[in-house]
Order: structure tokens, then sequence, then C-alpha cells
């Protein structure tokens, strides 16, 4: 169990928590055009920082019980993957999706 949990935190850091910020900063580029190109490529990283931080992180501002935590996880992670899907290929969206989806689940459910 312990090397599931491992691994899960593995790809929850390098490929869920980082892809988060890839996918914002993408699509915060991709979504418009001229000067609030670059302003909205910043913007939406920091916005999915802020609200990591602030409520699904282990040291989380605010500590919200384990289920809750998990949903605002879920919608915040499902709006990265919807911008990555309009930004560039939508089968780069929903596998990302999809991993951050089995990821926070698995996340919830193992001990430690």
């Amino acid at each position: 169990m312990k090397a599931v949990n491992a691994a899960n935190l593995a790809v929850r850091f390098f490929v869920v928590e980082l892809g988060a910020l890839a996918g914002a900063a993408s699509w915060g580029f991709q979504a418009t055009s001229g000067a609030g190109q670059l302003w909205l490529a910043v913007a939406a990283p920091v916005a999915v920082i802020l609200v990591w931080g602030m409520f699904i992180s282990p040291r989380a501002r605010v500590a919200l019980p384990p289920i809750a935590a998990l949903v605002v996880e879920l919608v915040l992670l499902g709006l990265v993957a919807l911008g990555v899907a309009a930004a560039g290929p939508v089968w780069l969206g929903v596998a990302y999706g999809g991993i951050a989806l089995a990821s926070g689940v698995l996340n919830f459910a193992l001990p430690g």
C-alpha cells in the first residue's frame, strides 16, 4: 500500500499539480490576444496556486473536511482540464482530467 501511495504522490506532484500550472498558463495565453494574453497566462496559474494553497494543500489555510477538499480539488482540476481541452488537443484535456480524477480519489482513499 505504501508503494501505491508513494507512486500516487509522485504522479500527483509531477503530473497533476505541475500540469495544472502549465495547463492554466497555456489556456490563459491562448484564450485571448494582445496585451491580455500575457496577463492571463500569468493570472490563471496564480489563481490555481491560490486555490490549491488555500483549500487543498496539506498545509491549507482553510481546513476543510477531507471530502470537501476533494470536491474543491476535483472542481479546480476539472476546470483546468476543460481549459487544456479548449486550448490544445482535446485528448490532452481528457487525459489530464482522467489522471487528475484518479489521483485525487486515490489520495482521498489511501491512508497516509
